[in-house]
């Protein structure tokens, strides 16, 4: 690996991702939404003597659940049915350039794309509540919740990567890509409500639905991210009922880093399968 070579790829997909108009429109919308968390959240913050820093970390947990994956299958679902579309993979497969450079030339350009767009989203709605001063435990619960959604949109990068690398035609990636986003982020957890209720604490509820949970890396994220907040804080609200088993935040970190990887590793395999 040449990573001189590998910078200069990534450097390319960074430029050409901030061209992107879908992915600059879900970035103005996301650091709108955090800023409007950020002034909502006051009132709460004032009423129950959490500190509003701890208020907007929980609030952004919810946001981040929805946007971060939809920037990350944005990014990705024309990285590979794009330029097969438009035969330029077949030139750049001329280049001296191994296959699996290709792939992660994409994924750490896109990868900065995603961290400065958490990283605005985020900053913009700490700096409106926290100007006055935070405490370090609330500072290091918001890094936390910045670094997991970081990982998050990698997971599902990566995902997109492989839909992209499966399809032919931009447009089918995209509709595989917004099914993946309805089916991991919104119809997965209603799924598990109700199997959870139709179980009334079971084998299903005690043994089952821990590593689904886990399983999700929307859900995983939630975990690792929301277990980081102080004690008695508001995403004490958010905790499972009583009964239910939740798994631990190192075993949802693990889950993500799970999928980013899987992620990659079919992604190369499928780009040297890949008929051109």
């Amino acid at each position: 690996m040449n990573p001189a070579k590998l910078l200069a790829f990534a450097g390319n997909e960074f430029r050409t991702g901030l061209r992107n108009k879908w992915v600059l429109t879900a970035v103005m919308i996301m650091t709108l939404f955090s800023c409007v968390l950020a002034f909502a959240g006051s009132a709460p913050s004032g009423a129950t003597k959490v500190e509003p820093l701890t208020v907007l970390n929980v609030s952004l947990v919810s946001l981040s659940v929805y946007m971060v994956p939809l920037l990350g299958l944005l990014l990705a679902y024309d990285a590979f049915a794009g330029e097969r579309e438009r035969g330029t993979l077949s030139l750049l497969l001329t280049y001296p350039i191994h296959r699996y450079e290709i792939v992660l030339g994409k994924f750490l350009g896109h990868s900065l794309i995603l961290a400065c767009a958490i990283g605005t989203g985020f900053g913009a709605a700490a700096l409106l509540v926290a100007w006055d001063g935070a405490s370090a435990s609330a500072l290091i619960a918001y890094g936390r919740l910045a670094a997991s959604a970081l990982l998050l949109g990698m997971a599902f990068l990566t995902l997109g990567y492989v839909l992209s690398a499966l399809s032919r035609q931009t447009t089918t990636a995209a509709a595989l890509s917004v099914g993946l986003w309805l089916v991991a982020v919104v119809l997965f957890d209603l799924v598990l409500l109700s199997a959870l209720v139709a179980d009334k604490g079971g084998t299903f509820t005690t043994q089952v639905f821990p590593w689904l949970l886990v399983g999700n890396p929307a859900d995983g994220f939630r975990l690792f991210a929301l277990s980081g907040l102080p004690a008695g804080s508001l995403a004490d609200e958010l905790a499972p009922p009583p009964g239910v088993s939740a798994p631990t935040a190192m075993a949802a970190l693990v889950g993500m880093l799970i999928w980013t990887s899987a992620g990659l590793a079919i992604s190369v395999n499928r780009l040297r399968r890949m008929e051109l």
